[in-house]
């Protein structure tokens, strides 16, 4: 199977004066509508798929973005490092529900030290990466309520060097970004470990689409693109640059309805770029 993209120049254009800074988070919603998670004075920037500005919210409040994820009713969720918190938002950024307490870094495991990211299960279930200040991840009820966590700071295996991302499949499967261990690990809903990916170069994301393609940004200028049994299939990117179409250092992807892909940078990358797959 061959993938191959182009870049949309210039997409996400902001009103003179502002400017994106770090983009830690993007996510898309039901309506193709692009959510800017990104460590500027605007925390969320909205665009259309044209990337015609739309709306921002989150100013005075977030802290420090990270990671963002986007439920099947179009709820948004955030996680904010500086906080130490996932907070729940509706599409409108109605907060709806806090997990974790603010500002308040917890100890010994517990949630949260310096969270990374978020994702659902089918069912509802929130799982978290707990991986600056705690090497971690957390399992949370629809509600908020916490149900189990597994981990701890090392290179064996269930163990992690900095858990930066997470998902959770169809089937349950969790997927852990295993950041400064190169590597992702796949866990069952209980935490028991089942297998795990190497070769990558600093994983900093992780985002599977309906077709069953995984998307994992590098932190180390690349991008790549996987199947379900993590044979990767093609790559983005490579050295480092500010060329259109290449990365200084990618940090989230998602893709929308027409398979187009989003991918945000941070430290001296600060930008989105938007590829289109060629027929």
């Amino acid at each position: 199977m061959s993938i191959q993209y182009e870049v949309i120049e210039g997409w996400g254009q902001l009103p003179e004066g502002w400017s994106f800074k770090q983009i830690a988070g993007v996510a898309i919603d039901s309506q193709d509508r692009v959510y800017v998670y990104n460590r500027g004075e605007h925390p969320v920037i909205v665009f259309d798929a044209d990337g015609n500005l739309l709306t921002t919210w989150g100013e005075g409040f977030l802290k420090h973005a990270h990671g963002i994820f986007i439920d099947s009713e179009d709820c948004i969720y955030l996680v904010d490092q500086f906080l130490h918190a996932v907070l729940k938002y509706s599409s409108e950024g109605e907060l709806l529900m806090t997990v974790g307490t603010l500002d308040q870094p917890a100890t010994d495991g517990h949630p949260f030290n310096q969270p990374t990211d978020v994702a659902l299960s089918s069912s509802g279930e929130i799982y978290v990466s707990d991986g600056y200040g705690n090497s971690r991840v957390h399992k949370f009820s629809p509600d908020g309520t916490h149900i189990l966590s597994w981990g701890t700071p090392g290179d064996e295996i269930g163990k992690f060097n900095l858990p930066h991302s997470v998902w959770v499949d169809d089937a349950d499967r969790v997927y852990v970004a295993d950041r400064e261990n190169h590597r992702i690990q796949i866990f069952t809903s209980e935490g028991e470990f089942i297998d795990q990916w190497g070769g990558f170069r600093q994983p900093t994301d992780l985002f599977l689409d309906a077709d069953g393609l995984f998307y994992v940004p590098e932190l180390q200028h690349r991008v790549s693109i996987l199947n379900r049994d993590g044979e990767v299939l093609t790559q983005l990117g490579g050295e480092e640059s500010r060329t259109p179409g290449q990365f200084v250092a990618p940090h989230c992807a998602w893709t929308d309805s027409e398979n187009a892909l989003y991918i945000g940078e941070v430290l001296e990358g600060q930008r989105i770029q938007k590829f289109v797959r060629k027929a």
